[in-house]
């Protein structure tokens, strides 16, 4: 026997040995070490949400438009300059092109909250408060959009919305704010790993042991059943709960409804960290979370505060998350679900008609959100940020596009902020950036300092050209919400199209490369894909050029596309 082969076969005997450690490790400690192992992928949803309805929260159905401070003025934001740049939107007549919507980012608050645990703008940049200033972007006819993020502390380490979801969507919604943009900062995946529970009390406040649920009562689905607790040999509880092997469900009942008490009597883990569980109670979900103990004593417990129903009452006990997409989604939704709430307990609260809050989801596209936005929210990144540069556009272009059959009117995919009039981008550049968003059904939201709009430059009055088109805005705002897929790539060419609620088809030929294409296209080429319903004409089609707005009536697209350029038509029959 060869040196080489022995220490293959060393090492595979010390990866065994490593891994039925770990296996028997998990198993006593009540985890279903399987279950971990089928689990490893960070992006696939384990969670079935087939049932799940819609994100309906009766905003717009179609992209929004507006500007953000992010791309311009990062942490150098203050009251004026925002209301100042709302005013902009105003005297350009970008709000009458239906950009609306002022969007504050990330260093809008105080690193306080104030004495009621309510985030506060911050004392020496926004003195007068949020509120007084989303009252003065409202008279402008403006909206007024925030930012947090979905961890411990926003991605300048201020304060974020992580355990704050239900009093930071109050709060915003009592300030009239009609968007959010969420975060990925600070994020703090939820485990897959659950304890042992040994038993649950249920008690009206100042009582005691008036109802306990033990784990032969518990009805079981999947692997999830009763084991023996590790150092308790005498005593037995749920197992097996981790990354969505089961289910345990109690049907019981009580004498009076109420809030209760509920306290879980659980197992101190081995591994020494977080975990978590999902409380079920008559269909209302409660989230359990674990803190990381040390085993000074086997036994722990953690209280939440439930409703019950006088008569009968279920609870189910659950761990759905096996990825980082299961994680996201849970965390993600709960803070959609709280804007949605607030809103309209607002509305009533106030009695006046409620402003919906539009909800962003920036996930950066790590746990592929696009798989489970449109059930948590209006609007999902697909990529980390963009930049001021021509690979940067291209970059999220390529991954935008794979990606039209997931928008629908309501929730759409946001290949972030524009940067037209950004860096140095070149006119053609620029027009194909904000052609290539539209043609996607993107949100169109400005990151350009449109303040300097108003000094009567060329170049400013090129790109207010560039995002007052109003042809390519009514692509981008079609109400069918159905993006463009690609037709073709060939040669640095890109071709792609996408249907209109009248019928009309828009087409787009998307020059990569560094020198000018020549193409032509024959349109009925597109008769044949379902995505686009595209229909024969008898007599031709008519073919509007969007940038030029010439018209002509053909069958066939011949032109010249300039280097990192486009040249966009719409057809009609």
């Amino acid at each position: 026997m060869t040196a080489a082969l022995i220490v293959i076969i060393t090492i595979i005997a010390v990866l065994l040995v490593v891994f039925l450690t770990w296996f028997f490790a998990m198993k006593a400690d009540g985890k279903c070490p399987l279950c971990i192992l089928k689990a490893l992928g960070r992006t696939k949803l384990h969670i079935d949400i087939k049932d799940v309805d819609e994100y309906d929260n009766r905003v717009s159905p179609s992209p929004i438009m507006g500007w953000s401070s992010w791309n311009t003025l990062r942490n150098r934001i203050d009251e004026d300059s925002i209301y100042d740049t709302a005013k902009v939107l105003v005297d350009t007549g970008l709000a009458d092109c239906g950009y609306r919507y002022v969007n504050i980012d990330d260093c809008w608050q105080s690193s306080m909250r104030d004495e009621n645990g309510r985030l506060q703008g911050d004392l020496e940049t926004f003195p007068s408060g949020m509120e007084a200033l989303c009252k003065r972007i409202n008279s402008l006819g403006l909206k007024m959009g925030l930012y947090s993020s979905n961890g411990t502390h926003t991605c300048e380490d201020l304060p974020a919305s992580l355990g704050n979801e239900e009093l930071d969507a109050k709060t915003i919604a009592s300030w009239g704010v009609e968007y959010l943009k969420y975060d990925f900062c600070h994020h703090q995946n939820l485990s897959g790993s659950t304890p042992i529970i040994e038993y649950i009390d249920l008690n009206k406040k100042g009582h005691h042991s008036q109802y306990q649920l033990f784990p032969h009562q518990a009805k079981f689905t999947g692997r999830t059943r009763v084991v023996k607790c590790k150092d308790l040999e005498t005593k037995k509880g749920i197992g097996f709960l981790n990354h969505g092997a089961g289910t345990a469900t109690f049907d019981f009942d009580v004498d009076e409804g109420g809030t209760y008490a509920m306290t879980i009597h659980n197992h101190k883990s081995l591994l020494n960290r977080k975990q978590y569980l999902q409380v079920i109670v008559n269909g209302k979900l409660y989230e359990a979370h674990f803190p990381a103990g040390r085993s000074f004593t086997p036994e722990a417990r953690l209280q939440l505060e439930i409703e019950l129903e006088s008569g009968a009452n279920t609870i189910t006990l659950q761990n759905p998350v096996a990825s980082m997409a299961d994680s996201s989604y849970i965390c993600y939704k709960r803070m959609g679900d709280a804007l949605r709430e607030a809103s309209k307990s607002w509305a009533i609260y106030t009695r006046s008609e409620e402003k919906p809050i539009t909800y962003s989801i920036c996930e950066w596209g790590f746990a592929h959100p696009w798989n489970w936005g449109s059930k948590a929210g209006n609007m999902w990144r697909t990529t980390m940020d963009i930049f001021a540069s021509w690979k940067s556009i291209v970059h999220i272009y390529n991954r935008t596009i794979k990606l039209y059959e997931h928008a629908s009117p309501g929730h759409v995919n946001d290949p972030d902020m524009l940067e037209v009039g950004n860096g140095k981008l070149t006119v053609e550049e620029n027009k194909a950036h904000f052609t290539l968003w539209c043609m996607m059904a993107a949100p169109l939201v400005l990151g350009n300092d449109i303040r300097l709009l108003l000094d009567g430059s060329k170049k400013s009055a090129v790109i207010l050209d560039i995002l007052t088109n109003k042809s390519l805005i009514l692509i981008d705002q079609d109400p069918l919400v159905k993006p463009a897929k690609l037709i073709s790539r060939k040669g640095g060419m890109d071709i792609i199209a996408r249907p209109l609620s009248n019928g009309d088809t828009a087409i787009c030929f998307f020059n990569k490369s560094s020198k000018p294409k020549p193409v032509e296209f024959p349109l009925d080429s597109l008769k044949d894909d379902k995505y686009l319903q595209f229909n024969r004409s008898g007599t031709g089609y008519e073919i509007h050029d969007l940038w030029s707005g010439d018209r002509i009536r053909h069958d066939t697209i011949s032109v010249s596309v300039p280097k990192h350029g486009v040249m966009v038509y719409r057809i009609s029959i």
